[in-house]
């Protein structure tokens, strides 16, 4: 009996994690989204293949994203055009309701063995409008420092926001970047967020990933691409977009775990220059040994810095309270946190906070 229970409230914590998700897609502009959310609360069955993986999830679906793999997982098979049927649904379709709880169950029946292969990795969204809050933050660095950058992303999937400098920003009347390379960010901003009023001295990137998107590989770039929610088409231009802007800078992610990278990058960094650790909506996915793992070594290498190499610690995540998320800033020496901003998940809005 109380393992019953224990199921039962199990069910019905991942019920709730897809409804959950389904108001957080409302907010973020996608309702074709926020109703496949919906669908899958109240259509799998634990009897099946996919719903009984999904409604047994052993770990947090909220922490683990469970509804966006499987979602990720859906839009790939449309991507791709190995399901007609569920592509005739998907935007730009407008199906009756009935049709669209139909196609998907049916599609997930057909596809159980690919999508449970999908839900074994978390969301590569790599969403590049990132690059317009963390720009910001990289400016505060270099502004206190006055040192050249060594970027270092964990968690960076297709490296897309190591490139900041690439990009081209409006934050209301005022603008920065190259417009030549077709990617332009233009947030809703309130506060005064900093841009450079020259070059943005980058004098390294790195980025690790434990799955990166070798962005010249068809396959990867489905996965990719499949985390961009369907009745976004502006979100997968900026994409198409912002690969491109990849492609030319022949930037490559390397496949590692984020602690040893943190490890071997922190024994390698340059003189003269301020080391920049950075990361946006990637914290939850990793295992709690690993965060206190890379936390201890930031913390002990940050103790022996001076002023002549610096360390940051730049990272957009989840807010502490409220909606949205944060962008936060730690610096050796003296080990001082700021709060920077408040911000969306996508990039669409920014509150600078600091200064």
């Amino acid at each position: 009996m109380f393992n019953l229970g224990g199921r039962m409230r199990s069910l019905n914590e991942v019920r709730e994690h897809f409804l959950s998700q389904a108001e957080a897609c409302e907010r973020l502009d996608s309702p074709f989204t926020a109703e496949l959310c919906r669908i899958m609360a109240a259509e799998l069955d634990p009897g099946t293949k996919v719903g009984g993986r999904v409604l047994g999830w052993p770990g947090s679906p909220n922490a683990d994203a469970v509804a966006l793999r499987l979602c990720g997982g859906l839009h790939q098979l449309v991507l791709t055009g190995n399901d007609v049927a569920l592509q005739s649904v998907y935007p730009p379709n407008s199906p009756e309701a009935a049709a669209l709880v139909s196609a998907v169950m049916d599609a997930i029946g057909r596809h159980d063995d690919f999508l449970c292969q999908a839900l074994d990795s978390a969301p590569q969204t790599n969403e590049v409008a990132r690059s317009a809050i963390l720009l910001p933050g990289f400016e505060t660095i270099r502004s206190h420092c006055g040192l050249p950058l060594e970027l270092n992303e964990i968690g960076s999937s297709a490296g897309l926001n190591l490139l900041p400098d690439l990009y081209h920003y409006r934050f209301g009347p005022h603008e920065w970047g190259n417009e030549s390379f077709g990617v332009t960010f233009a947030p809703d901003v309130t506060g005064t967020p900093p841009l450079p009023s020259g070059e943005l001295p980058v004098a390294s990137r790195h980025g690790c990933d434990l799955f990166p998107i070798d962005i010249n590989r068809p396959g990867d770039l489905g996965r990719l691409k499949s985390y961009v929610w369907p009745d976004q088409m502006q979100r997968m231009a900026r994409l198409e977009a912002a690969l491109a802007v990849a492609r030319a800078a022949g930037l490559k992610v390397q496949r590692i775990d984020a602690e040893t990278f943190v490890f071997e990058r922190l024994l390698d960094r340059r003189e003269g220059c301020a080391f920049v650790l950075f990361h946006s909506i990637m914290w939850q996915y990793l295992p709690e040994r690993t965060r206190q793992g890379i936390k201890s070594l930031i913390s002990a290498a940050g103790e022996a810095v001076t002023s002549a190499d610096p360390i940051y610690w730049l990272r957009m995540e989840n807010a502490l309270q409220g909606p949205g998320a944060e962008l936060r800033l730690t610096s050796w020496p003296g080990d001082e946190e700021r709060l920077l901003a408040r911000c969306d998940f996508h990039g669409r809005w920014i509150e600078w906070i600091d200064g």
